[in-house]
């Protein structure tokens, strides 16, 4: 994948031939050829980002490090150290660390002497001593003491030679290549090899910004010492030789001796180490391209569950399907296709079973049953909003079955709703009711109120923040929630609050079903039912109502609310979120009269269950009293367009007058007490008799008489 016809191309190295070159574009990955083109220019280079990946050599599937040591190699170093934290300096490649010891062993002449025309380089940064400390002045001359043809070691065979030996202890002698365990002395090594020009070698520290962590002041020093190798680096002489397995090594040298660092984070380097030199570049190296992965597939192909039948067109659709995943997932997936049992040719199946590593889809598991009858149990919850609970509940069994359009791993959430009405009729408690019913779990409803994402910035929350911010180590909010549970349902409450930059995350959402934070970990929303809520519209139903009364028909609302939602995405400029949301939209109707009596129960319901958990108390209301009384409270339209909220409001007092009977009388458990209203308006509390047989008495019976 490599460019065509470029010099140093790996695995084409020493052959001129077309074939050869025809070869090397296939087997090199395109960062390869970016890297070998700022190395030729003389640049130094950082790596960052796939670096842990598996990329692809002569074929197969191979360790980043192994594909930057041969492609260093093809770019004329002679010789490649390989320096991390944890083991020190090793040889990727086999040969190399004879080559390094040689030139270990021997002091090399400085880079002043012999620095080429044209390539940077003067007697400006002359090259370090032995010692790696920056030389002074030129390299000294033949017969010098340090003229590697008259040390000691090399003279000749006499006995005065021989006593010498022996006398200096082996002080002379051929050593092994040290381990350079510190990054000092691998710095200080890189410093004085990379400035001669005798030496063709690249030093690559790997992880050297967790060896120099950039909150400690020592740190800095170690930083200068990199740059220092970087920048003083030279181009060495020609010296055709043999590398790797007997390649031959072009005659042909870069324009400098390579040091790089290969980091995960940039964020963790200085900005100055980079920014500074222009000799020094970042290259980030990201996920395969769709040509890169069909390569893969290519070579890999066979190791899927069905492979071999499929053949190349066969692996087309899988090729769409996984854009951004790394090499080491396309790997990984075609053992999920044999662990999970499912064959290439499913796709969407396959990537949905690798991605949240479930055997089975969650959405079968649940109960027939409980599916069958949702639509009765959530509209004894959700009263009076038949046509947002039956929208419901035809996703919901969409889901269970399983069924849809398309088949690409781009799986879409399992549904989105869009919940917009007058406030208080149940929006945000029909989400709540499907956690419950479905799931069996409240911890299975997330609930994010947008009115907290009013600023630009606040949409880092969501997906978390770049490199280089602060809280981009905690990811966002809703993409580790989606991780941690992608089984769940998401309630984007009061979504026209929010800023417009904060609505483009749902876009990827809604069409591609995943998102991609600030780290880039993707959560995936295949298995998630997600629903906004909004109140757009609202602040017209009052008009409404003067002008309809209380039988405004259901369809003058629903036009009313669905155009007010759709100008507002236009007025924002976000026609197409509104265009993947309509199929969605569900408008809520206001609350009726005759809603207004269920919803009175049920508060009551909830108030008399509360009183027998907490003092054994129970509660007699009265409904031929509070009914009456509740409903003509809720007949004035400026109440009425407030819905549920207002109901509870109005029984606030009631709620008082419970709470103060129950300090001032302190009935014992087991007793009961009657509710009631009068014709005044005045809420009235007295005590009930309990019925000899021990039972609780009716709670919407009278109770007896007090």
């Amino acid at each position: 994948m490599s460019a065509a016809g470029a010099p140093g191309v790996p695995g084409a190295a020493g052959s001129g031939s077309a074939g050869s070159r025809s070869v090397a574009r296939e087997e090199a990955p395109l960062w390869v050829a970016a890297l070998r083109w700022e190395l030729w220019r003389g640049r130094q280079v950082i790596l960052t980002g796939q670096v842990r990946d598996r990329w692809w050599w002569r074929g197969r599937p191979v360790p980043f490090r192994t594909v930057l040591a041969h492609a260093l190699h093809g770019c004329g170093a002679g010789t490649v150290a390989w320096w991390d934290p944890v083991g020190g300096l090793t040889f990727p490649l086999d040969g190399d660390q004879d080559r390094f010891a040689a030139l270990d062993r021997r002091p090399p002449a400085r880079a002043a002497a012999s620095a080429r025309p044209g390539t940077g380089d003067s007697a400006a940064h002359p090259g370090p001593d032995a010692a790696g400390r920056p030389g002074r002045g030129p390299s000294p001359g033949p017969g010098s003491a340090g003229d590697p043809a008259q040390t000691p070691a090399q003279e000749p065979a006499t006995r005065r030679g021989e006593l010498r030996r022996a006398a200096s202890g082996g002080l002379f002698a051929a050593r092994p290549a040290r381990r350079l365990a510190s990054v000092d002395d691998a710095l200080a090594e890189a410093h004085r090899l990379a400035a001669s020009p005798q030496a063709a070698v690249a030093f690559v520290f790997e992880d050297i910004d967790l060896a120099l962590p950039l909150n400690e002041a020592s740190s800095t020093q170690g930083h200068l010492h990199l740059r220092a190798a970087m920048s003083d680096a030279v181009s060495p002489l020609p010296h055709p030789g043999t590398g790797p397995a007997g390649a031959a090594v072009p005659a042909r040298s870069p324009a400098r001796n390579a040091v790089l660092a290969v980091v995960g984070d940039l964020a963790r380097l200085p900005a100055w180490l980079y920014r500074e030199d222009p000799r020094t570049v970042v290259l980030h190296i990201g996920p395969p391209d769709q040509a890169e992965r069909r390569r893969w597939f290519a070579m890999i192909g066979g190791e899927f569950n069905g492979g071999a039948e499929a053949g190349p067109a066969g692996f087309e659709a899988l090729v769409g399907a996984t854009d951004g995943m790394a090499g080491w997932e396309l790997d990984a997936l075609a053992r999920t296709s044999h662990i999970r049992r499912t064959p290439v040719g499913e796709p969407g199946r396959l990537l949905e079973r690798h991605r949240i590593n479930v055997n089975v889809d969650p959405w079968s598991q649940i109960d027939r049953r409980t599916i069958a009858e949702a639509a009765g149990e959530l509209g004894t919850r959700v009263i009076g909003q038949r046509t947002a609970v039956d929208a419901v509940v035809g996703a919901l069994q969409t889901a269970f079955v399983g069924v849809g359009f398309g088949g690409s791993g781009a799986a879409r959430p399992r549904g989105s709703f869009f919940f917009v009405g007058p406030t208080g009729v149940g929006k945000t408690e029909l989400a709540k009711s499907v956690a419950q019913l479905i799931f069996g779990d409240p911890s299975a409803y997330a609930r994010f109120d947008m009115s907290e994402y009013q600023q630009e910035h606040a949409a880092e929350r969501l997906a978390g923040a770049p490199p280089g911010f602060i809280g981009y180590d905690q990811g966002g909010e809703l993409t580790r929630r989606v991780r941690e549970r992608p089984f769940s349902v998401l309630l984007f409450d009061e979504i026209e609050k929010a800023h417009p930059a904060v609505l483009d995350k749902f876009l990827q959402i809604l069409e591609d079903g995943r998102l991609t934070d600030g780290q880039g970990r993707t959560a995936y929303f295949s298995q998630s039912l997600i629903i906004f809520t909004s109140n757009t519209g609202a602040g017209g139903l009052p008009g409404l109502l003067a002008e309809h009364g209380g039988d405004l028909p259901y369809e003058v609302l629903r036009r009313h609310f669905t155009e007010a939602v759709e100008e507002k995405f236009r007025a924002i400029g976000r026609p197409e979120i509104y265009g993947r949301l309509k199929p969605g939209v569900v408008v809520f109707d206001m609350l009726r009269t005759e809603h207004v009596v269920g919803i009175a129960d049920r508060l009551l319901d909830q108030l008399a269950e509360s009183l027998d958990e907490r003092h054994g108390i129970g509660l007699v209301p009265d409904t031929e009293s509070i009914h009456p009384w509740i409903t003509g409270r809720m007949a004035d339209p400026e109440r009425q367009a407030y819905g549920g909220r207002q109901i509870r409001n109005e029984f606030d007092p009631v709620l008082g007058a419970v709470v103060r009977y129950v300090i001032g009388h302190a009935p014992p458990r087991g007793s009961a007490i009657r509710l009631a209203i009068d014709g005044d308006g005045a809420v009235c509390v007295t005590p009930v008799a309990v019925k000899g047989d021990g039972r609780e008495p009716d709670r919407h019976g009278d109770g007896g008489t007090p």
